[in-house]
């Protein structure tokens, strides 16, 4: 399913940009200053809100240069903003550095924005689930370096 038009953007910072042809993600640029303390997180405003068609969703996600160089993640990855959502977008970031603060100024790109379509199917309570190979084998039942483990 593919957006027919741009979704409508209210900017008092930076509008959203994807750096490459092809980029899955924009760019959200913050429009205040602010520093983030070792092991602080801070709520960062980018200035853009959106308008999404129904049936698309838009995620928040982290940029992989911030968390590399500076320890800087997003608390709650992906951050979700749902069609209907009108206000601003806000990024919860913090700092994992144990020793450097980070300084963000107006205009710094802090995270991306993901735009994709969503289906909502309607659950029903079933007595049992149907089986399969995997069963209910959950966290490291794959292994580690691509081999998978025994039982």
């Amino acid at each position: 399913m593919e957006i027919a038009q741009a979704p409508d953007v209210l900017v008092h910072g930076v509008i959203p940009q994807y750096a490459h042809p092809g980029d899955a993600g924009a760019d959200l640029c913050a429009s205040a200053a602010t520093t983030i303390k070792p092991g602080a997180r801070v709520l960062v405003a980018t200035g853009t809100s959106i308008a999404l068609p129904p049936g698309f969703v838009a995620f928040v996600m982290p940029r992989s240069g911030l968390a590399l160089k500076h320890g800087i993640g997003l608390v709650n990855s992906p951050g979700v903003i749902d069609a209907g959502y009108r206000g601003e977008i806000k990024v919860v970031l913090i700092n994992h550095d144990p020793t450097e603060s980070f300084s963000i100024e107006p205009g710094d790109r802090i995270a991306q924005l993901v735009i994709t379509a969503v289906s909502q199917p309607r659950f029903h309570e079933v007595a049992t689930l149907p089986g399969s190979d995997r069963s209910s084998a959950g966290f490291g039942s794959t292994g580690v370096g691509g081999k998978k483990e025994s039982s």
